[in-house]
């Protein structure tokens, strides 16, 4: 496995069955699947989740991440305070085709009371097939860097 090809998965409780589909479905395209769980339905904290997954993508063991809870959002803010990481909530194709292409997102999370399956799996697709276009939004994504650095 090579963090090139990798992808990090957590969720809460709520979106234990998206986030096996999730897995399922990028093992299938390729990418190499490390998925933190949970296994268990039982209440766990967003947070924990989403932090376990943020750190192996800043750390490189894994070149992207997926997040999943309930709306998507909890585990999104709870992935974001580490650093380097740049996570958006998707629930559209269009919205995950613009973090990567213009922020650079390297992670990317998704509400399972708000996104069913097969729309899931098109905004996974369109996340991981789009490319960061550099040029003019290269140095917004440095003003989001000097911004979690403490610089601005």
């Amino acid at each position: 496995m090579t963090a090139n090809n990798c992808i990090v998965l957590s969720s809460d409780h709520a979106a234990i069955a998206l986030r096996q589909a999730v897995a399922d479905h990028v093992a299938g395209r390729g990418w190499d699947v490390v998925d933190i769980g949970p296994t268990r339905p039982e209440s766990t904290p967003y947070p924990e989740h989403g932090a376990a997954a943020a750190q192996r993508v800043a750390t490189g063991d894994c070149r992207f991440g997926i997040v999943l809870c309930g709306t998507g959002q909890g585990i999104m803010m709870a992935a974001n305070k580490v650093a380097g990481i740049r996570c958006g909530v998707c629930a559209d194709t269009f919205s995950a085709r613009m973090i990567r292409a213009h922020n650079n997102a390297n992670m990317l999370s998704l509400g399972a009371r708000v996104v069913g399956e097969g729309l899931a799996l098109d905004i996974v697709d369109a996340f991981l097939t789009t490319d960061f276009e550099g040029g003019r939004h290269a140095a917004r994504v440095q003003m989001i860097e000097a911004l979690e650095s403490g610089a601005r």
